[in-house]
């Protein structure tokens, strides 16, 4: 792909050690970015000037800087201000995750908190880091909780929002969620979808999810399920060519029901085909369809048809 048809974009990502930076930066590197890691915030406003020379081949740019940074990272809020204006592209992306996830991962690689030391254990390093982001995370542009994300959907959602540079124009995510799991942060648009007959009641439906035929055949049933996809396509004809008019470039329409499995699922996917039957630019992420607590329902339906 030619150089002319990339989306110009200056990134600076940061947030809370553990929360998939590194997948996020890697990410970056495989579409195409130039990516600098830890780059001291000082060296910033350098890297913009040099960005803003004509020939640099610097379009696209991530810079991941977090907590390593020190005593220097209170500086990027106020600095963020003068690199607006230096670079309309500046976006600040803020990965974050629950406590207890990102104790979880540090425990499983074993890797020490940057901020952890002999006096410190995790839990208070993981609560310094997040004071010490505090202001930086209310600057953000958007933040990305990734509690939920395997490494896979990470990246499927990323791709999502950044990965396609063919043309300027609004790129929509549709996730499935449940709201046992909270909401995902980054959401633009939330419709609750709780109100049609949970599958989950039947037991001969409740291992399958909101993918499978029985599912869908059980809320294609029901008057409920077809009226709202039509008040829901009618309302997006409304808003997305409104949200392009207005220049923004990603939305996030998240569907939830109580365990993210079957109504938000089969509602997502509805909503997804449509979206790209009219040619929109959509990529579809179902958040909690697969976590482990459903993973029992997928044993069931096995022992079932055995």
């Amino acid at each position: 792909m030619s150089s002319e048809t990339k989306r110009d974009s200056f990134l600076i990502v940061s947030g809370l050690s553990g929360s998939g930076k590194s997948l996020v930066h890697r990410f970056f590197e495989d579409i195409g970015y130039f990516c600098v890691d830890n780059l001291p915030i000082e060296l910033i406003p350098k890297l913009a000037e040099m960005r803003s020379r004509g020939g640099s081949g610097l379009d696209r740019v991530a810079l991941t800087v977090d907590a390593r940074g020190g005593r220097s990272i209170p500086e990027l809020p106020a600095l963020l201000g003068e690199l607006r204006a230096q670079v309309p592209a500046l976006e600040l992306l803020f990965i974050e995750a629950s406590d207890a996830v990102l104790g979880r991962r540090f425990s499983e690689t074993r890797r020490p908190h940057p901020l952890a030391d002999a006096s410190h254990d995790i839990a208070a390093a993981i609560a310094e880091e997040r004071a010490l982001l505090a202001e930086l995370r209310g600057h953000a542009d958007v933040i990305l909780d990734t509690s939920q994300y395997s490494a896979r959907q990470l990246r499927e959602h990323l791709l999502g929002r950044y990965g396609d540079d063919e043309a300027d124009g609004l790129r929509v995510g549709v996730v499935s969620f449940g709201f046992r799991n909270g909401l995902p942060v980054q959401a633009d648009l939330v419709f609750d979808v709780r109100f049609l007959p949970n599958p989950y009641y039947d037991e001969t439906l409740r291992p399958y999810s909101g993918n499978d035929a029985p599912v869908r055949e059980f809320l294609e049933a029901k008057s409920e399920y077809h009226d709202f996809l039509e008040h829901a396509q009618r309302m997006l004809e409304f808003l997305l060519p409104s949200y392009q008019r207005e220049g923004k470039s990603y939305l996030t329409i998240a569907i939830g029901c109580t365990g993210g499995r079957h109504r938000s699922v089969a509602i997502a996917t509805a909503l997804h085909a449509w979206l790209e039957s009219t040619h929109q630019k959509v990529t579809l992420t179902h958040r909690d369809r697969d976590r482990p607590e459903n993973q029992h329902a997928k044993t069931e339906k096995k022992e079932k048809s055995e």
